[in-house]
């Protein structure tokens, strides 16, 4: 609040010039200069200076109770603030691919929530490429990417890691060559997948198989391809789909081979064999995504600093 506006209002309280000076630490001359020069800049007088106590002409009602919305205000804007720096506000809006959304977002942001309740959080889905160009444009405040083309161009955090594996049907003749290499559903749960005495196989095996592929513009598919092109061969693709989910659940009633994230393997008795392929093109380590040179609101931190911890404890088990 302005400083003449602090004397009016001490004026109007104290109902005296006298005592109004002395809780400002100012003389009295003093206080009632400050007072005339406000009273000649709105051409009329603010007090009744006939009265004992003092009390506000029309015009200094008006004033005082504009003062005293001007006060209600930089108190609730101080509030809210603070609610902020106490976490006890705040608005995240996060973009991830349908995959990143129900099979890791969902846990953290779970779990978030429960702690930092007052945050609310809007969870936008979108293909990768989309929710870059969102980024770009600061349309949303994060997003996540394993695309090393893109991690120079954001501030990236360490999120996760996952593996891409074939997922075969188990009706596929195929399996019965490479049997010894097969892993089941169980084990990729286990993270059997991960052990350094896990069986690895050649893609070549599974050069004459039907392939499942993710849409062009989709991570997985530039893997998918260079998985393949790495053995020497083009896949012999039957159908493409925009969702990883959607290939695993087809690849699981039989339709065809397809590859996977072995993070996407929830239950048990899926009937699929999985694969792990020998190639450095199925690890993907994913980064959490944010405008470089950009101010970080306390509720994004606190987000980072979470789904940091979150990973921490999960990679210990």
């Amino acid at each position: 609040m302005q400083l003449d506006m602090q004397y009016v209002y001490e004026i109007y309280k104290q109902g005296s010039f006298s005592k109004a000076a002395e809780k400002l630490f100012i003389s009295q001359p003093a206080l009632s200069m400050a007072v005339q020069k406000v009273e000649k800049s709105i051409g009329m007088p603010l007090f009744n200076r006939s009265t004992r106590p003092i009390s506000l002409t029309d015009a200094g009602e008006i004033y005082i109770r504009a003062i005293e919305k001007q006060r209600f205000l930089e108190q609730d804007t101080a509030l809210q603030l603070e609610d902020i720096r106490a976490l006890k506000t705040g608005h995240i809006t996060i973009a991830g691919t349908h995959y990143l959304n129900a099979y890791i977002l969902s846990d953290i942001i779970t779990g978030f929530h429960q702690e930092f309740p007052y945050i609310t959080i809007d969870l936008v889905e979108n293909a990768s490429a989309k929710n870059l160009e969102l980024l770009q444009k600061q349309d949303i405040d994060m997003t996540f990417s394993c695309d090393p083309e893109v991690l120079p161009y954001y501030s990236g955090y360490p999120a996760f890691s996952d593996e891409i594996m074939l997922a075969v049907p188990a009706s596929a003749s195929v399996n019965a060559d490479v049997r010894n290499y097969a892993l089941s559903a169980e084990d990729i749960i286990k993270r059997k997948n991960l052990k350094e005495d896990c069986p690895v196989i050649s893609l070549d095996s599974f050069k004459n198989e039907d392939f499942i592929l993710l849409k062009e513009e989709n991570n997985l598919y530039l893997r998918s391809m260079a998985l393949c092109h790495e053995y020497a061969f083009e896949p012999k693709v039957i159908l493409k789909l925009a969702q990883l989910v959607t290939a695993y659940h087809l690849a699981e009633r039989g339709f065809a081979a397809s590859f996977i994230s072995d993070l996407v393997v929830k239950n048990p008795d899926a009937a699929l064999c999985f694969y792990k392929i020998d190639s450095i093109h199925t690890f993907r380590r994913f980064y959490l995504l944010i405008p470089k040179q950009r101010y970080i609101s306390n509720a994004v931190q606190a987000f980072i600093e979470y789904m940091q911890d979150y990973f921490a404890v999960r990679q210990t088990r």
